[in-house]
């Protein structure tokens, strides 16, 4: 039978709150697995099957996979949750019972997350200690849009867009360098968000961002940026990625 998934964000605030409410359900055969990212689906299932209880729906599989923070995964014949954090789970690690002390710790801690949100035309960069932006700057830069025009004049008008989309990357990088050096020591993680050509190309050209690739996050997905953008992403930052499902029973 199809299980039935729900699927949703929950931010830190409240996480505390959903977690609580998991070990208030009263179970003697829970499992809670904490699984880093970069595991294979195999190496994930390896773990279930290890386990006295149901092997993971396929479609849970596919999401811890596609993870880039790895994932916990609370698991009863009652209530099973898969809960990605905002930030990398460290260790692969089987408890009997809902073990969500760890999970707790690591969202207790008051990352400092350097902020490089980009698309063609807008930026916004910035940092957070927690929950609170320290540092920010917000701005736009003229790129023109494509041109459907043919010949000699779209060629013209493709190197003039090169150009200025360069130049805006260019100051980008500069705002991204004076607003994040500051805390270059002491930065836990730098995260992108924006359209990923874009992202990529900054971060290619951006020689001052390099510094940061094993402390990069996933990229986000935002619109245009605009400030409200930037204060809504840092809330984000901090928002766990949650899959709740329920096995039907064969009938």
């Amino acid at each position: 039978m199809p299980d039935t998934f729900s699927e949703y964000y929950v931010n830190r605030g409240r996480m505390a709150s959903f977690l609580d409410g998991l070990e208030e359900i009263p179970e003697s055969s829970t499992l809670s697995v904490y699984i880093p990212p970069g595991l294979s689906m195999q190496e994930i299932n390896d773990i279930t099957e290890s386990t006295e209880v149901p092997a993971l729906p396929a479609e849970v599989v596919r999401a811890v996979t596609g993870s880039g923070t790895g994932a916990v995964i609370f698991r009863s014949s009652r209530r099973n949750c898969l809960v990605m954090p905002p930030f990398p789970v460290k260790e692969k690690v089987v408890f009997s019972g809902y073990a969500t002390e760890p999970l707790r710790s690591l969202l207790a801690r008051d990352f400092t997350v350097g902020l490089v949100l980009v698309h063609l035309g807008t930026y916004a960069v910035g940092v957070c200690q927690g929950e609170k932006l320290v540092s920010s700057k917000v701005g736009t830069g003229l790129v023109h849009g494509r041109t459907r025009k043919g010949g000699s004049s779209q060629q013209r008008f493709q190197r003039r867009r090169e150009n200025q989309s360069r130049q805006f990357l260019e100051r980008v990088c500069g705002h991204a360098m004076e607003h994040i050096r500051p805390y270059e020591d002491t930065l836990d993680y730098l995260l992108y968000g924006g359209p990923r050509q874009t992202v990529l190309r900054l971060r290619k050209e951006c020689p001052f961002l390099k510094s940061f690739e094993d402390r990069t996050l996933p990229v986000m997905d935002v619109p245009a940026l605009r400030r409200k953008v930037l204060e809504s992403a840092v809330s984000r930052v901090w928002s766990s990625r949650v899959i709740e499902w329920q096995e039907e029973e064969e009938k």
